[in-house]
């Protein structure tokens, strides 16, 4: 029999490993930063076209390198910073492994510009499919500039599945700010299509985390240091009042490298415990230093994934310095409370809840009013569900609520026949509404209900040629992340569907000329800014746009949980909710009410 294992040419060796350092152009982008890093730049510039689709370059003042060392950076595993086995285990510098350049130039058309100080001509490589097509000299001032250009050329099925460019350039922004939070004392700046996204001077750590996000946040920032003898805990922590329903503001580094770990995540959700909600994230950049050698970072690719000898004694370190830096700035509760409903926690909702889309009577328009559909309402709709099936309380997010009766569609177009004296429903814990029916009791969450309604709604309004518009008296001024301004700007005609104007002002300005006729206007910002977060999150499922936009929007305009509702404001929703297609469950599949029999409840007390 002949022999049939063979070794791989270099090129597929190359393209093999680039299929694991180099999944989309933030991989390169991610790349190329921490080898400017390495070579002890001061200045570097992210240059980027399409979202890294048609061009990457990084340019730096380092060291640059020497010819040989050029030649030489685009071989498989050739490495500056390792040396031997030991090595591996005391790394400190951001790349290591030798795969990067070799990887992106099998996958890309590469272009290398590099000087050392004292040279009197820089080094002038291009390379195409990992083959060098051309070397020479040429003039440039110290350092280094890496061109990638036209990436996965060679490689046509990843690059059809790439994302529209706002999504690659959120990604891309994203290894951005990881890398910049790391290193402020180095000035950074980033020009997507000739325009300028960032320019951030070197500084202290809290000048460049304003630079990256918000300036608002300035003195919602709570200062974290702590020294032990395992390990430093440096950096900032957000107070309640900016935490938000979404993931996307928490960064730990550990040696300047960003790490992903839910372990060390819940160290810091428990520092918070009786502060935020379950489904609430703090902000924080935090920054652990610990002996290399009591860390193997040596797990994965991307080195994101690292081992502590010691896991457990770095999560209490970290709870008890997050929580001894809250309480300080006394936000942090003294006492333990048996009562979730402590002072504490009141006060802290009372702040949160000013940043969250007002809702109550008192709102110059009711925005439950601004439901209104054009199907009618169904003033006798208890009776529809009489001898309804009886559904556990506890919801569990998984499976939606299914009732077999509702299965053949005639449900709801069934005409009622019997007049249901009208009961006044009741209000509990300020999130769920009680209502009496002839056959028992209906639980309704305010809030999975009322997104439900905003959802059909948003919907609806997306096959219509035009929503009703209110126009402002006086225009609003909203701002977005700079990393998020390119997605906001690719959904603005979609809101516009929805009845919102808004046009853009220059940077991460926005003005709102007008919005949805019976939309409540009042922080306008928060409301955008978990749409925003919202329509993020909801890229990972399969939906269309406008079921993304609807969606996201429905959530981020939806009354919250823990908001009073007047008696005439809980009839309309339960009016408007049982005039929905589907008013089982939310658009993510959580129940909006259950059943309760009254044979049910009276088994409850025998």
């Amino acid at each position: 029999m002949a022999d049939i294992i063979k070794l791989l040419p270099e090129s597929i060796a190359n393209q093999i490993a680039a299929g694991e350092v180099i999944q989309r152009p933030a991989s390169v982008v991610k790349e190329l930063l921490e080898n400017a890093i390495d070579a002890q730049s001061t200045n570097i510039t992210l240059v980027l076209k399409n979202s890294g689709k048609t061009l990457i370059q990084v340019i730096d003042n380092g060291i640059g390198m020497s010819e040989t060392d050029a030649r030489m950076a685009f071989e498989r595993h050739a490495t500056s910073k390792i040396r031997e086995t030991n090595d591996l285990f005391s790394i400190k510098t951001m790349g290591f492994r030798g795969e990067a350049m070799a990887s992106i130039a099998s996958i890309a058309e590469v272009e290398l510009k590099t000087k050392t100080e004292g040279s009197e001509l820089a080094t002038l490589l291009k390379l195409r499919s990992s083959e060098v097509i051309d070397q020479s000299y040429c003039q440039s001032e110290k350092g280094t500039t890496v061109s990638v250009k036209n990436l996965f050329f060679n490689v046509p099925a990843r690059r059809k599945f790439l994302k529209t460019d706002s999504v690659e350039l959120k990604y891309i922004l994203e290894e951005f700010k990881r890398v910049a939070l790391a290193h402020s004392d180095i000035r950074f700046k980033v020009i997507h299509n000739d325009n300028e996204v960032y320019s951030l001077p070197e500084g202290t750590l809290k000048k460049r985390l304003l630079g990256i996000f918000r300036k608002s946040y300035e003195d919602k920032l709570v200062r974290i240091e702590e020294e032990t003898d395992v390990v430093g805990i440096t950096g900032y922590v957000g107070n309640p009042e900016i935490a938000k329903k979404q993931k996307g503001e928490q960064y730990i580094f550990v040696n300047k490298r960003f790490i992903k770990s839910n372990y060390l995540n819940h160290a810091i959700k428990m520092a918070y415990q009786q502060l935020l909600d379950d489904k609430q994230y703090a902000f924080y950049i935090l920054f652990l230093e610990l002996d290399p050698e009591k860390i193997d970072i040596n797990v994965h690719p991307t080195k994101q994934e690292i081992k502590f000898d010691d896991e457990r004694l770095i999560y209490n370190y970290l709870k008890v310095a997050i929580k001894h830096g809250l309480g300080r700035y006394s936000l942090s509760p003294q006492l333990d409370f048996e009562n979730d409903d402590s002072f504490i926690q009141s006060s802290i909702r009372q702040k949160v809840d000013k940043l969250k889309p007002q809702s109550s009577s008192q709102s110059r328009s009711n925005p439950i009013a601004s439901t209104t559909r054009s199907a009618p309402v169904m003033r006798n709709w208890q009776s529809l569900y009489s001898g309804l099936e009886t559904i556990d309380l506890e919801d569990d997010g998984e499976e939606p609520l299914f009732i077999p009766s509702a299965a053949t569609g005639d449900l709801l177009s069934a005409t009622a026949n019997i007049e249901c004296e009208e009961k006044q429903p009741l209000q509990v814990h300020s999130s769920y509404i009680l209502v009496q029916i002839k056959s028992g009791l209906i639980i309704i969450d305010q809030h999975q209900a009322h997104v439900r309604v905003l959802y059909e709604k948003y919907l609806e309004n997306f096959s219509r040629t035009k929503e009703l518009v209110q126009k402002q008296l006086f225009p609003i001024t909203i701002n977005m992340p700079k990393d998020k301004v390119a997605m906001f700007e690719e959904i603005i005609p979609d809101l516009k569907s929805l009845g919102f104007e808004i046009q853009t002002f220059g940077g991460e300005t926005f003005i709102v000329q007008g919005i949805p006729a019976g939309f409540q206007e009042n922080n306008l910002q928060a409301t955008m800014d978990m749409l925003m977060d919202a329509y993020l999150e909801n890229m990972k499922l399969d939906l269309s746009r406008d079921e993304n936009l609807a969606r996201s929007m429905a959530y981020s305009a939806a009354i919250p949980r823990g908001k009073s509702l007047e008696p005439e404001e809980m009839k309309h929703l339960i009016d408007e909710l049982f005039a929905c297609q589907i008013p089982y469950t939310s658009p993510s599949g959580k129940k909006c009410f259950v059943t309760y029999e009254l044979n049910d409840l009276e088994k409850l007390f025998n």
